[in-house]
């Protein structure tokens, strides 16, 4: 009997989280459609924004512009971009080993090396390990806006124009779609000027009030979209990665339910059937 006891109590537990787990698939799927909306947006103007800057910086000499300077490779800051929950499949794992890769590559190379970590899990698991951690961004996922990016961004180009580093690399899961992810190592900082292209009709621009002025006011502003569209890109790739976890985890969980289910009745058929056993020795011995 208790066997039987331990086994319904298991099924009900399973219904329970399956429950759960259902629930949570469906609130991803929401969430997913609207984080997916946004990147779309997103994803041209960042693009051809920094498509226009390639091209302005190259009309001016790089070192005219902190942001455009190329300082040396030695001192470089990480940013990575995890998220603050769990139950999402790989998602932080695979963040989390991409980005160690990366640092053990740097650090054998000789660089001096800074961490900037944007959600919980990340943040919890270099916190334990020997990195300079300059700075951590938390629970900004849940009301994601531009705002935070532009704290970010400014905190960045302030940070990189004072020489606190070199280069600035951003390691995040790009959205592919629902069920796919691809993990990206991205150098933010400097920005590339883009290289010449030789063609038969030259095309020179007018520029008002200069490319200088232009440029002064657009790279500070290109970093902070920049930022958006990564945070956009993490987020939406969450939201994929949770609800095909959590579909993977129901699934599961129906099949173990069968498996428990028919283990319940076979054990309780056999107890059925060694008590009408019992019962029919029992009336033999009587006669």
């Amino acid at each position: 009997m208790s066997s039987l006891q331990h086994t319904r109590r298991r099924i009900g537990s399973i219904k329970n989280t399956q429950q759960i787990t259902k629930a949570m698939k469906m609130v991803a799927a929401a969430k997913l459609k609207r984080a997916q909306e946004r990147i779309l947006e997103a994803r041209p103007y960042a693009q051809k924004m920094l498509s226009v800057l390639e091209n302005l910086s190259m009309r001016i000499e790089r070192g005219r512009h902190p942001l455009l300077a190329k300082r040396g490779d030695k001192k470089i800051e990480v940013m990575i971009v995890t998220s603050d929950r769990g139950l999402c499949g790989a998602f932080n794992a695979n963040i989390i080993r991409r980005s160690m890769e990366f640092l053990k590559q740097k650090k054998e190379e000789g660089c001096e090396v800074t961490l900037n970590t944007v959600g919980r899990k990340g943040r919890d698991f270099f916190r334990r390990r020997d990195f300079e951690m300059r700075k951590t961004w938390a629970d900004i996922f849940d009301r994601l806006s531009y705002e935070n990016a532009s704290e970010m961004g400014r905190d960045i180009v302030e940070s990189y124009e004072k020489g606190l580093f070199d280069e600035l690399y951003v390691v995040y899961n790009e959205f592919k779609s629902a069920i796919q992810q691809r993990v990206i190592t991205e150098r933010l900082l400097p920005i590339e000027p883009a290289k010449p292209v030789e063609i038969e009709v030259v095309v020179d621009y007018i520029y008002e009030p200069s490319a200088e002025v232009i440029l002064q006011s657009l790279l500070p502003k290109h970093i902070e979209v920049q930022v958006f569209r990564i945070l956009l890109e993490s987020n939406a790739s969450e939201y994929g990665a949770r609800m095909t976890a959590m579909d993977a985890a129901t699934k599961n969980a129906k099949e173990l339910i069968k498996k428990l289910t028919l283990i319940y009745n076979r054990t309780r058929q056999e107890m059925i059937t060694k008590e009408l056993m019992d019962i029919v020795n029992g009336a033999e011995a009587l006669r």
